[in-house]
């Protein structure tokens, strides 16, 4: 059985080896780690832990009162909301964090699910119909692209960020459709870029469609007080027709939500597939969350840390000559290599002096570009960010690439030691 080409086991093996053969069984592996053996191994030999691989823009992970509110809500409600929310009934600490995501976002309601991949796979699947046009941005998260595949919409790919191509292809189809949702990202996760919102809304509106963005990466970073892109742009949020949110960045904990006229939301909250067929987020969750959104509310502060912050990893980055792309300094920054031999180095050297940063190099990007994605958080020192790029730098400098000069790289080598 063990040998049989056509089994199950046989058949993962093959597509393991084909899909992810560089990401496997190689020593010392950046995947997977476990975080807090990590530490406790670095504090017991003194060197430093310092994560750039995590989401924790606002630094609120360990804040007292959302463990407080995490806490309470467990003495309270139990472990689990052990039923869908339709049929099982909810919890009070639903609504209050639903409520309170409508207002931070500036809709009139909004949706609260187990999940964020969740919430754009459901909902792109459901929503449209076979008479219905759906265009994404080629770069979209997985989530927005598999919901796209299940969807019975058409489904039309734009160049990323490049409007005029999504001009054209709403000149060409749009006509022919009875509706017409155009799907963009707050922040894209892999680039640390955002589409120009104004022109968008300009052009969903001439052609009367409708718009949703996932903001799960610019909540919390975008806007002088985290409200996202809207907020970043000076645009009014009731022109966007749909916002999907997570739970799992700035707010520290886990589960995505869509925000939309409250009509919109009732109609969901009745035949989501993805919400009536779940079960309801656990109370513990939703009050954590809860209390992360009223901090980011009340403590706007750390926005602008984690805004500066971003700015001197992406100042120090470019002294070091590294290719940052189109990012636009908010949070998320990739550091670009032309071949993946390079990324793999410079994360195992970064690794070794107590930096966790994991190379990208196959899933989630096209192979040609891997990369070494920094997520950057209010909490990271000065500090911090000088002997990241000083490890960086001194782990690249034996390549001779195109995205960094090796007399940058060398000076830059010798500046900080870990």
């Amino acid at each position: 059985m063990a040998d049989n080409p056509h089994s199950l086991t046989a058949y993962a093996e093959r597509l393991l080896r084909l899909g992810a053969g560089q990401l496997v069984g190689i020593e010392n592996s950046p995947y997977f780690l476990s975080l807090d053996e990590a530490r406790a191994a670095a504090a017991e030999t003194g060197k430093p832990f310092i994560s750039f691989a995590n989401y924790d823009y606002l630094g609120l992970s360990r804040h007292p009162q959302i463990l407080g509110a995490a806490e309470a809500a467990l003495e309270r409600f139990g472990t689990g909301a052990l039923a869908s929310r339709i049929v099982g009934g909810e919890r009070s600490i639903h609504r209050a964090l639903e409520r309170e995501l409508a207002s931070f976002c500036g809709t009139e309601d909004s949706l609260a699910l187990v999940s964020g991949y969740l919430a754009n796979a459901s909902l792109l699947a459901h929503l449209l119909g076979p008479n219905d046009l759906l265009i994404i941005d080629e770069l979209s998260h997985a989530s927005i692209a598999n919901g796209a595949k299940c969807s019975r919409a058409r489904c039309e790919k734009f160049r990323h960020n490049d409007l005029d191509h999504l001009a054209e292809i709403l000149d060409a189809h749009r006509a022919a459709h009875s509706h017409c949702l155009i799907v963009v990202e707050g922040l894209y996760s892999m680039d640390g870029d955002v589409p120009d919102l104004p022109a968008l809304l300009d052009l969903k509106e001439k052609h009367d469609a409708w718009l949703m963005i996932d903001e799960a990466h610019s909540h919390g970073v975008l806007g002088e007080t985290g409200r996202g892109i809207c907020e970043h742009f000076g645009a009014d949020p009731e022109r966007v027709d749909l916002v999907i949110g997570t739970l799992s960045k700035a707010f520290v904990s886990c589960g995505g939500f869509i925000a939309a006229k409250r009509q919109v939301v009732d109609l969901l909250r009745f035949g989501l597939p993805g919400f009536i067929f779940s079960v309801g987020m656990p109370p513990m969750v939703a009050a954590a969350a809860l209390t992360a959104v009223e901090l980011a509310r009340s403590e706007a502060w750390r926005v602008k840390q984690l805004a500066e912050r971003t700015r001197y990893f992406m100042s120090r980055a470019s002294e070091a000559g590294f290719d940052t792309g189109n990012a636009i300094g908010r949070a998320v920054v990739p550091v670009l290599f032309p071949k993946p031999a390079a990324t793999m180095a410079a994360a195992s050297e970064l690794m070794d002096a107590g930096i966790y940063a994991p190379p990208i190099i196959q899933v989630g990007v096209p192979r040609d570009t891997p990369r070494i994605r920094f997520f950057i958080s209010a909490e990271h020192s000065h500090e911090d960010i000088d002997l990241a790029i000083s490890v960086l730098a001194r782990a690249t400098a034996p390549f001779d690439t195109k995205n960094q000069s090796s007399g940058a790289a060398a000076e830059l080598a010798n500046t900080v030691q870990p």
